[in-house]
């Protein structure tokens, strides 16, 4: 726990407002339903919010820190929260206080290690943009750096002073919270939260490593460097350290700027599409994600050099995450099985993925899922609000028992999965109220079962050709053992020669069998795509002859 007074009254502070939310909503939500006072709470829950939104926004403008932080992530969530909340927090990333240049200026100096008129050509000491963690000001690099770079424009992130030990007091704060957390049952059986807190705290210290931003915006860019829709900003090398950072100016039109988008005759929709797209591929294709993807960080870059007209340009890459390949390969099932309203192979990719409870009911959430998808599947955000309650209600009363008692729980390193899913679906709603994640998802599942089709014809193929080398050579080795045989130049361990070529014959048979089989199967892969009745019949005929490979020459011993 910090020992500074300072220190001590901002911890204080976080606890004391956690406490009295936590007591709220237990007299709202649990104490006046408990005697019958129900109405009291669904009458008042709007002007709740707002109010508990207006204190949290004055916390998180004089706390700064990681409140900040929190407080972007909830104005994103558009789609699950109420507007009373996110409409109070939008402009939350805006507000955050300049520190004066004057301290900026001597911080950096004392990391680069020289005057900053010896370092740039010039900077404003008008901040670009105050973040939560750092301020941004624009520069010039000097003649001979901007040779070297190949650009001369940029901006410069350096660190508000005293923030390391700001967020060291902002975790111990968060880790007594979860404690709290930790004594509610339906929390404690589904996640385990300090082990979050300090996934979240080991994120929070690479974020205020800007050697560690760089990288990974290096590591980023080389993922997308063949794809035309994004853009990441260069880094100059030679004037970063652990508090300074010097990147390319890509200074662009905000993507929430909605009439400046129209002006350049951008449609912030299709802008919504290409943003969840390039989202869907950090988490199922290159298993590296920005984990921080709120509208600040987000940037739409007009380019008549590529076929859309426009980059989507992302920024600040100090909270990444990454998915593990088997997360990966889970992952991805899931999306295919929401794709293909499967509920049955949700809840088994789920399962895969281990985020249900070893306790979890699977035929009755598969039944529940069915109907989900039966009744609602294929809706975007604004037209789910159009649905009538009575709808959702029959739901709930069918399924009850399950709804209130949900099985899923949330393992460890799905927590910035959840943080960047959740900013993704925020901000493309923002974009675009009539955005339907439908759209998005459908195609994209397509494309990833095309490619995993594609991976297993490859793999078949491969086996086909050994198969077929094997088999081809086959009837030499046969011909050759025979006249050994002929000649009387065979050795033989074994007393009866007959068994001998009758295993061969065998062996041989279940050869012809094997490379049948691994034929039919896959023309079939590769048809199916095209023709998936066509492809269909022939991987069920494959097993004719996988039989004979399997169990032929089995009988007679």
């Amino acid at each position: 726990m910090p020992d500074t007074r300072l220190d001590r009254a901002r911890y204080r502070r976080i606890l004391r407002f956690a406490a009295w939310q936590f007591a709220v909503q237990w007299w709202y939500e649990i104490a006046l339903p408990f005697v019958g006072l129900g109405r009291i709470a669904e009458r008042t829950r709007a002007d709740r919010m707002q109010a508990f939104a207006r204190r949290f926004r004055g916390l998180a403008v004089e706390l700064g820190g990681l409140m900040i932080k929190l407080g972007q992530f909830m104005s994103s969530r558009l789609d699950v929260l109420p507007p009373e909340i996110t409409k109070e927090l939008e402009g939350l990333q805006d507000e955050v206080p300049a520190v004066p240049f004057t301290q900026l200026r001597e911080l950096a100096e004392s990391e680069l290690g020289r005057p900053l008129a010896e370092a740039l050509e010039s900077i404003d000491p008008d901040p670009v943009a105050a973040a939560s963690l750092g301020q941004v000001h624009r520069a010039r690099l000097r003649e001979a750096d901007a040779a070297v770079a190949g650009f001369a424009e940029v901006v410069v992130k350096i660190q508000r002073p005293g923030i390391g030990a700001i967020v060291d007091v902002d975790l111990a704060a968060l880790r007594r919270v979860a404690r709290w957390l930790m004594k509610v049952r339906g929390v404690r059986t589904r996640v385990d939260m300090p082990a979050l807190i300090e996934e979240f705290a080991a994120v929070s210290r690479e974020e205020v490593d800007y050697l560690h931003e760089a990288a990974a915006s290096e590591r980023f860019a080389e993922l997308f460097s063949e794809d035309p829709r994004v853009h990441v900003p260069r880094v100059v090398w030679e004037r970063t350290s652990r508090r300074v950072l010097v990147l390319e100016d890509v200074s662009a039109i905000k993507i929430t700027d909605h009439a400046a988008l129209r002006e350049a005759e951008i449609a912030p929709a299709a802008v919504a599409r290409v943003f969840a797209e390039v989202m869907l591929d950090q988490f199922f294709v290159h298993g590296y994600f920005h984990a921080d993807p709120h509208p600040g960080n987000l940037f739409v870059t007009p380019d008549d050099s590529v076929e859309q007209g426009w980059r989507l340009t992302i920024v600040d890459f100090g909270m990444m995450g990454e998915v593990p390949a088997n997360l990966r390969a889970a992952l991805r099932s899931l999306v295919i099985a929401v794709a293909a309203r499967d509920g049955a192979g949700l809840v088994k990719a789920m399962n895969t993925a281990g985020v249900l409870l070893p306790t979890a009911d699977t035929k009755e959430l598969e039944k529940a899922l069915s109907s989900l998808f039966g009744r609602f599947g294929g809706m975007g955000f604004a037209e789910l609000k159009e649905v009538d309650p009575r709808e959702f209600r029959a739901f709930a009363a069918e399924f009850g028992d399950l709804v209130l008692d949900l099985p899923f729980q949330m393992p460890e390193d799905f927590l910035l999965i959840i943080r960047a899913l959740s900013l993704t679906s925020g901000v493309s709603t923002a974009l675009d109220p009539a955005y339907n994640v439908w759209d998005t998802v459908e195609p994209y599942a397509q494309q990833l079962l095309r490619d995993e089709t594609k991976s297993f014809a490859a793999d078949a193929g491969r086996e086909a050709v050994e198969i077929v080398r094997f088999a081809w050579g086959l009837p030499r080795r046969l011909d050759g053992i025979l006249s050994q045989l002929e000649a009387g130049d065979l050795p033989v361990s074994a007393p009866r020669l007959e068994g001998i070529v009758l295993r061969l014959e065998r062996t041989a048979s279940r050869l012809v069998s094997g490379l049948i089989f691994a034929a039919v199967l896959l023309a079939g892969a590769l048809v199916h795509a095209a023709s998936p009745g066509l492809g269909t019949t022939l991987m069920v005929l494959s097993v004719i002859p996988l039989i004979g490979t399997v169990f032929g020459g089995r009988g007679g011993r």
